[in-house]
C-alpha cells in the first residue's frame, strides 16, 4: 500500500503520541508498504521547538518512512484559545504537502490521528482528492478533555467545536480508537458500530522488562530511600499531579519513601515551587528512550494521577510501559471507567482528587511486599496479553489491509 499519515506528533518525541504514531509508520514501512508522514515540528512536552527542527518544510527519511515536518506555532503557555490557534496553524501548514501527495503519490489509504482533530479535514480532502479509503485514529476526545481540564467553558465554541467534531467522526471511512471505552464513546457520539476498531497503544515489552537489579538511577539520582513512588511523563493540567505533592506532603514523615517526579511540562515550574519544601520529593527531566527500563525499574510503584471526568476521554499511553516494568500502579480513576477497568488487578485505584486515599494506598502497598509482587506480576501478565507492541502493529497492518483491498 501507499499510505500518507497525518500526525500532529511523531519522533523524535519521546512520550504521548508521538511514539505511537512513530510505532505505527515503521512498521507499516518494515512490511514494505511506501508511507509518507506529515508532521510538525516537534515540540511536546517542553511546548517549545525542539533544537536543529527551526526550519521551514522539510523532507527527510527516517526509518524508511518519508517525513515532511512542517512549521506551526507553539505558545509557550498552551491555554484554551493558544492551543485551537496552535492546532489550527498545523492544519494549515499541513494542507499544502497534504494535498500535493494525494495529487502526485495517490495514496490507497490516508490516515489521520486526533490530536488534532482540527486538521482531520485536510486528511479527509487528501483521500477524497487521490480516491483513497480515509482512516481517523482517535487518541483523545479533545473537546471533553478541553472542558474538564478548564481550558474550555460552556458556550459558542463548545456548540461549534461539537458539531465539527460529530462531522469529524463521521465522514472517515473507519474510526479507531485505544480502549473499549473509548470505543463506546465513538458509538454514542453517531459513529457507525461497524467503523469502529479498537487500536490500542503499545508497549516493547521485549525491550521493557521488569528490573532485577537496582536502577542505576538510584546512585546518580543519590536516592538512599528503600522506596521510590515514580512519576513520569508530561507535566500538565490534565494529568492532575499536585495530587503526587500532596501525597508527598501527607508522608513526609516516612523517610523510607522518596517521590520522584520525572517530566517536563508547562506545569513543572509551579509544581517545584509547591514542592521546594518537601525533602521527600525530588525532579528529573525525561529520560532517552534507552534509559527507559532503568527508570521505570527505579519504581516501587507507578503513580497515574488523573483528575475526574479524564478517565474515559484519555487511556495513557504510558501505562502500557507501567505494565511491562513488572510494577504496580496507583491510579485516580471512577469505579467503571477505561483506567479503572485497567489498573484493575494490578495495582489500586482510589478517587480522584482524594490525596489522602491516594496517600494511604502507596503507603499500603509499599507496606505489604507480597501484595506489591503479586500486583507486579499481575501488570507484566496485563502487559504480555493486552499491549505488546508486536501483536499490536500486526493488527494494525491486516485491518488497514482488509479496508483497502476488501
Amino acid at each position: 500500500m501507499k499510505v500518507l499519515i497525518l500526525s500532529l506528533n511523531y519522533a523524535p518525541e519521546q512520550i504521548g503520541i508521538g511514539p505511537c504514531s512513530t510505532g505505527w509508520a515503521e512498521h507499516l514501512a518494515r512490511a514494505g508498504h511506501r508511507v509518507t508522514v506529515v508532521t510538525a515540528q516537534p515540540y511536546y512536552p517542553d511546548w517549545r521547538i525542539a533544537a536543529g527542527h527551526r526550519n521551514l518544510w522539510r523532507r527527510t527519511v527516517e526509518n524508511g518512512v518519508r517525513v515532511v515536518r512542517c512549521p506551526h506555532y507553539v505558545p509557550r503557555q498552551p491555554t484554551g484559545m493558544r492551543r485551537v490557534l496552535h492546532h489550527a496553524s498545523f492544519a494549515l501548514a499541513a494542507m499544502w504537502p497534504m494535498l500535493a501527495r494525494a495529487i502526485v503519490r495517490r495514496p490507497d489509504l490516508v490516515v489521520a490521528v486526533a490530536p488534532s482533530l482540527i486538521a482531520a479535514p485536510v486528511a479527509r480532502f487528501a483521500a477524497a482528492l487521490a480516491g483513497a479509503k480515509s482512516w481517523l485514529h482517535v487518541q483523545d476526545f479533545e473537546l471533553e478533555a478541553a472542558l474538564s481540564t478548564g481550558l474550555l467553558a460552556d458556550g459558542f465554541l463548545l456548540n461549534v467545536g461539537s458539531r465539527f467534531e460529530r462531522w469529524a467522526l463521521t465522514s472517515f471511512d473507519v474510526i479507531s480508537t485505544i480502549s473499549p471505552q473509548m470505543c463506546r464513546k465513538l458509538a454514542a457520539k453517531g459513529v457507525a458500530k461497524e467503523h469502529i476498531r479498537e487500536l490500542r497503544n503499545w508497549a516493547d515489552i521485549d525491550a521493557i522488562r521488569p528490573l532485577d537489579r537496582p536502577s542505576p538511577l538510584r546512585d546518580e539520582w543519590q536516592i538512599s530511600a528503600p522506596h521510590v513512588a515514580l512519576y513520569s511523563g508530561n507535566i500538565a493540567n490534565k494529568q492532575g499531579i499536585d495530587l503526587v505533592v500532596d501525597a508527598a506532603r501527607i508522608l513526609r514523615q516516612r523517610s523510607d519513601i522518596q517521590f520522584v517526579i520525572c517530566g517536563n511540562g508547562p506545569d513543572r515550574a509551579r509544581l517545584e515551587s509547591r514542592a521546594a519544601d518537601l525533602p521527600n520529593v525530588c525532579f528529573h527531566d525525561l529520560q532517552p528512550r534507552e534509559r527507559l527500563v532503568d527508570l521505570l525499574g527505579l519504581a516501587s510503584v507507578h503513580l497515574l494521577p488523573q483528575i475526574a471526568g479524564i478517565a474515559d476521554l484519555v487511556l495513557p499511553s504510558k501505562l502500557a510501559n507501567m505494565f511491562a516494568s513488572g510494577r504496580p500502579v496507583v491510579a485516580t480513576a471512577d469505579p467503571g471507567t477505561g483506567i479503572a477497568d485497567e489498573v484493575s488487578g494490578a495495582g489500586v485505584v482510589v478517587p480522584p482528587g482524594d490525596a489522602a486515599a491516594f496517600a494511604n494506598a502507596i503507603a499500603n502497598l509499599l507496606n505489604d511486599p507480597d501484595r506489591r509482587a503479586r500486583l507486579g506480576r499481575a501488570a507484566r501478565i496485563k502487559a504480555e496479553r493486552s499491549w505488546a507492541r508486536s501483536a499490536i502493529l500486526q493488527r494494525c497492518d491486516q485491518e488497514m489491509r482488509q479496508l483497502v483491498f476488501k
